[in-house]
């Protein structure tokens, strides 16, 4: 099978945070990782999809306004109009408030902050491809 991948880098900001000390709710990973499976469905069939489910999702770090995450996502299994995908969220810069209000680091090491596997279907009378 031929590798079929999505990504993006989004900067988490003020507005995302929903908890004390600026936390960003694990919800919105996997808005991000919906994203991503529907640029996936796109990619595969030429229409958005629909996103049916998670397997499993695992929460690994904390995220916080003023982080960038990547999220991005592998196909690791095609039905006839089912895709498996495996998707992963990585801060890869992380807000330093403790310094001052705009500080960040970008971090040599990606920290993964969400992992999950998730399954979109494109229904056969939507296919394009």
């Amino acid at each position: 099978m031929e590798k079929i991948t999505s990504f993006l880098r989004v900067r988490m900001s003020a507005k995302d945070a929903h908890y004390g000390g600026n936390l960003v709710d694990g919800a919105h990973m996997l808005h991000l990782f919906g994203d991503v499976v529907t640029e996936v469905t796109v990619k595969v069939d030429g229409d958005e999809g629909l996103f049916v489910g998670y397997d499993k999702i695992e929460f690994t770090a904390p995220v916080y306004a003023g982080d960038y995450i990547e999220a991005s996502g592998e196909v690791i299994k095609m039905g006839s109009t089912s895709r498996t995908v495996e998707l992963v969220a990585k801060k890869v810069i992380a807000a330093r408030p403790d310094i001052s209000a705009s500080a960040a680091d970008f971090l040599d090491e990606p920290v993964v902050v969400c992992k999950a596997i998730g399954t979109t279907v494109c229904p056969k009378a939507s296919k394009r491809k």
